[in-house]
Parts: structure tokens; sequence; C-alpha cells
């Protein structure tokens, strides 16, 4: 790593972990195992009972029907739910257009960023945007670092880099120890989906 790269991680570390216990954290649950995204729905619904507005951010599920979409409807008046991505990427016939929807996503995160509005935004499965190359850690670093003081984000995806694990406050690494699709159990309504 470049000295340039490593004075611009240290400073977005540090401008994130200035903000203190009581200001916005900056979450992270990556690993493999299941339940990153339906931990960030749990803190959801944490912030939606105290009437924090809350932006929720897909950058990878698609046009599939599933529940958090319908609950989603149910609390309008605090909860702007956005479905940003064309599906899973690992499975695209057309990466071109998977990177034109990340970084469309992704412009549209930033602005939620800036904005204020949200005390808690939910950037769900962004890991994936910087592991495949579709966006520039150091935007997405530099972004992170520059959020308002009461606005709390919450990142989710596997293989999080070290460098957003350094600069996050929480940290929480989901590991599987036995998952029912390895006994041929599929994914079911109201579990996964």
């Amino acid at each position: 790593m470049s000295s340039v790269s490593e004075n611009a991680s240290a400073q977005n570390a540090a401008v994130l972990s200035s903000s203190g216990g009581t200001n916005s954290l900056l979450i992270v649950y990556t690993g493999n195992g299941k339940g990153k995204t339906t931990a960030a729905l749990g803190l959801t619904l944490r912030a939606l009972g105290h009437s924090w507005p809350v932006c929720f951010i897909q950058f990878i599920k698609g046009s599939w029907k599933y529940g958090e979409l319908t609950a989603a409807a149910r609390f309008s008046d605090l909860l702007d739910f956005h479905v940003m991505g064309r599906g899973f990427t690992w499975k695209s016939d057309d990466l071109t257009k998977d990177a034109a929807a990340a970084r469309e996503g992704w412009d549209f995160a930033k602005r939620m960023l800036a904005e204020g509005r949200h005390r808690l935004i939910v950037l769900d499965e962004l890991t994936y945007l910087i592991k495949y190359r579709m966006l520039p850690e150091e935007e997405v670093l530099d972004a992170l670092a520059r959020r308002l003081p009461h606005v709390h984000v919450v990142v989710t995806g596997r293989g999080a880099g070290e460098r957003l694990l350094q600069a996050a406050d929480l940290v929480t690494e989901l590991r599987e120890v036995k998952h029912p699709y390895k006994q041929g159990v599929r994914a079911q309504q109201g579990i996964e989906f």
C-alpha cells in the first residue's frame, strides 16, 4: 500500500472514530454466516421504534419479492426502502449493467449520507460492490467519513475489507456453523426472504 493510501486510510479512520460514543456510529455486519441483512433489519426496527427516519438501500437484491419489502410498506412514514441492484451479481448475465446499477445506487446513497434527513442509513451488501471493484474503496470510505454527526450507518456483506473494518466503530462477523441448505433444505419464505 502506498503512503498516500495509508494516510488517507488513517484520516478516514480518525474522522470516523472521532465521532465518539454518543454521535454517529459506523456498524459493519460481515462474515460467511447467514444473518447480516437480518441484523440490519433488526436494528432498523429498533430505530423505527424510536421514531427515527431510516433509509435502507439494497445494492444486490433484485426484483424478486421478499418479506422486508412488504414490511417496509407498513412503516412508509419513517422508512425509505430502496432496491437498487439487479440480483445476485455472481449469477449475472451482464456485469456491465450490474456495475452501472451499482454506481447509480452508490450515487443515491452518497446523496442520502450528505442530506442528513435520516438518523440511520443501511447500505445492504455494499461490501460486494467494493470486492468486485464496481466502486473504489477510497470513495466509499471518504463518503462514510463525511457523513453528518447524527447519521448512523450500517454496512453489510461478506468479505468486508480491512480498511472498512478499521474505520468501523462496531464490527460483527457472522460465522456459519450449520446451515439447513447443506441438508437439502431450500430457502424458506419468512426465514430467508
